[in-house]
């Protein structure tokens, strides 16, 4: 019932989409493999996407549906991970200059006390110029045992030489402990954390590459669609991709790297390489 009432969303905005004759919206869908090295709780996993990016006037809604599955060891845990997360975010310009975005999270998990988590979040962007614009994004995440706040800082620069794009992110996580648990007794009360990336377009090829430094965990990543819920600290982040346009869609293939910490064990030098295709269609 959950997934059916989750579809058809999905089809009721595209229809809304095409009855009012939208430009640059947009669907998507993406499969994500994961594999863990190193890890004394998980294998490997595989996760399945599927959404939508509808302008109108000047309003803008994403949505994203996620499904994930991971292999377990057994033990320590008794049962495969399961995790289904839908995000949400509403975009309003208000002139070229200046818009607003409102973004909401929800998280099932079968197995980490994340489960049922939450989170919300409001932010501005102005647009200095055509080069220059920045974006300030304030997130609450709602977990039973603890709450996240993470302010999130966008900066982005276009350069005319190839169309290349220089972003900067910074991140910081203040955690508040609404009672004592295994998630975040050896997590450190706040971190900041901060990323670089750069990206290309040649005719119909589109290259891009990325990293984060500082430690971070239970971070909002993705500028809203991506939220690391789960006990891991992590360290370094690297990423890589490549992406061609065949008319109206865009296929692009990225792999990404990062080592970690489980936190509740203190296990150290866990590596975790994803390599993640996806395939956005506009209209």
């Amino acid at each position: 019932m959950k997934k059916a009432s989750i579809y058809f969303l999905f089809l009721i905005l595209n229809v809304y989409a095409i009855e009012f004759q939208t430009v640059h919206s947009s669907m998507h869908s993406y499969i994500e493999n994961i594999k863990f090295e190193n890890s004394k709780q998980k294998n490997d996993g595989i996760i399945f996407g599927i959404g939508a990016d509808i302008h109108i006037g000047a309003s803008e809604y994403k949505f994203t549906y996620e499904k994930g599955n991971t292999d377990t060891k057994k033990p320590p845990l008794d049962k495969d991970l399961k995790v289904d997360k839908i995000f949400l975010q509403y975009s309003y310009k208000f002139s070229e200059k200046i818009s607003t975005n409102i973004n909401y999270i929800n998280i099932n998990d079968n197995i980490a006390i994340t489960d049922n988590g939450k989170a919300y979040g409001v932010g501005l962007s102005f647009r200095t110029n055509k080069k220059l614009s920045t974006n300030l994004t304030q997130f609450y995440v709602d977990y039973k045992d603890f709450n996240t706040y993470q302010s999130d800082l966008n900066i982005d620069y276009k350069f005319k030489i190839e169309n290349i794009k220089l972003s900067s992110n910074i991140k910081y996580i203040d955690i508040k402990e609404k009672q004592n648990n295994t998630f975040t007794q050896n997590a450190k009360s706040n971190y900041l954390t901060y990323g670089f990336k750069v990206h290309s377009h040649y005719n119909s090829w589109h290259f891009g590459m990325a990293s984060y430094f500082g430690k971070r965990a239970f971070a909002i990543m993705n500028n809203g669609f991506k939220i690391q819920h789960h006990a891991m600290e992590f360290e370094k982040t690297f990423s890589i991709g490549i992406g061609k346009t065949f008319g109206k869609t865009i296929v692009r293939l990225q792999h990404i790297y990062q080592k970690a910490i489980e936190l509740p064990i203190q296990n150290r030098d866990v590596k975790i390489n994803n390599t993640r295709l996806i395939i956005n269609y506009k209209w």
